[in-house]
């Protein structure tokens, strides 16, 4: 099996608005090893979003190629793109994005049901995934009446609905207090503990301390030194 899950090189994506051209992304070259949490840093608008979506498969590169489990997502057509994302990655955003009207169980089972998980199993599975994150007892419980913290640990249980080696995160705790965070933390990392590999794009330093690798990302570019940012880990160039 291949020591790397991600593998992106020379990656470039622009935008064009009328006549004017911006460059998000501006040749971005950088693996993550599997089973590693890695994290993704830097200033707003710099292109860590960016970067996160075309690493997942969510947005197409202007140009350079991404290889996830050894498999070129360039050259995969839109089906086979959201099949090889429906198998291998699990995404959580900043907005936790739950179906109000559903429990935080259905969330999960709806989750299950596209990943084509057979009926018979999801009920079962989706309280194994919520007991993982320490809601076994809200199962029941609309997003309404969670609090933020426990709507992002819903968010990612739904996230682990396919078994999925690959965690893509965007932001997850940029709505939470910091005791919110620290419950988030700590999910991450026995979920990295136990072999899922998690990358995500972050303003915490707390969250960032934790991690194995740190990419900063400044004006479209993976570049920097270690004392540009108050991390303590060694930012990867």
């Amino acid at each position: 099996m291949n020591d790397l899950i991600i593998t992106a090189k020379r990656l470039t994506k622009s935008y064009l608005r009328g006549n004017v051209a911006t460059h998000a992304l501006r040749g971005v070259t950088l693996t993550i090893p599997r089973g590693s949490f890695t994290c993704i840093v830097g200033p707003s608008g710099h292109g860590k979003s960016t970067l996160m979506h075309l690493l997942g498969g969510l947005d197409r590169p202007t140009s350079g190629s991404v290889l996830l489990d050894g498999v070129e997502l360039g050259m995969l057509s839109e089906p086979e793109l959201a099949a090889l994302r429906a198998r291998k990655i699990g995404f959580v955003f900043q907005f936790f994005n739950l179906l109000n009207g559903l429990t935080a169980l259905e969330n999960v089972e709806m989750a299950m049901m596209m990943a084509g998980v057979p009926s018979r199993q999801q009920a079962g599975r989706a309280k194994e995934l919520l007991d993982r994150v320490g809601l076994a007892d809200r199962a029941g419980h609309r997003p309404s009446q969670l609090s933020g913290g426990q709507q992002q640990r819903v968010a990612i249980a739904r996230a682990l609905a396919n078994s999925p080696p690959l965690l893509l995160m965007d932001e997850p705790t940029g709505n939470l207090d910091s005791e919110a965070e620290g419950e988030i933390l700590s999910i991450l990392a026995n979920l990295n503990t136990q072999g899922t590999t998690v990358v995500l794009v972050t303003h915490s330093a707390e969250i960032a301390s934790q991690a194995e690798q740190v990419f900063q990302v400044r004006d479209g570019l993976v570049c920097g030194a270690a004392e540009e940012v108050d991390f303590e880990r060694k930012l990867v160039a």
